[in-house]
């Protein structure tokens, strides 16, 4: 799969970029070199490789108990929240528009 001129234009419009010729020719050959990355990626054999769910459960060098406990701790409540807001009206955060479009 390559990248075409018109995907670097559409995905610089969803970012609300505006781009010069040469960086629409720089983010396009960058884009194809990840593609292309993630081609041969895809073409190595991973059939005999186990899924991991946590990269750093038993590593080499990894201590046992590297991660720390899943402890239960009460959350903020959302009055106390908006008190901490600079511009709150009840139940609501007032926020700058940053949609034009």
């Amino acid at each position: 799969m390559t990248i075409s001129r018109e995907d670097v234009l559409r995905v610089a419009e969803l970012a609300h970029l505006e781009l010069t010729e040469e960086e629409l020719d720089t983010y396009r050959g960058q884009l194809n070199s990840i593609l292309s990355y993630i081609d041969k990626l895809r073409a190595l054999d991973t059939s005999s490789v186990e899924p991991m769910a946590q990269i750093l459960h038993d590593a080499p060098g990894a201590e046992s108990d590297s991660l720390r406990d899943d402890v239960v701790k009460p959350d903020a409540s959302g009055p106390e929240i908006l008190r901490q807001a600079p511009d709150a009206i009840p139940g609501w955060f007032r926020v700058p528009r940053v949609m034009e479009r």
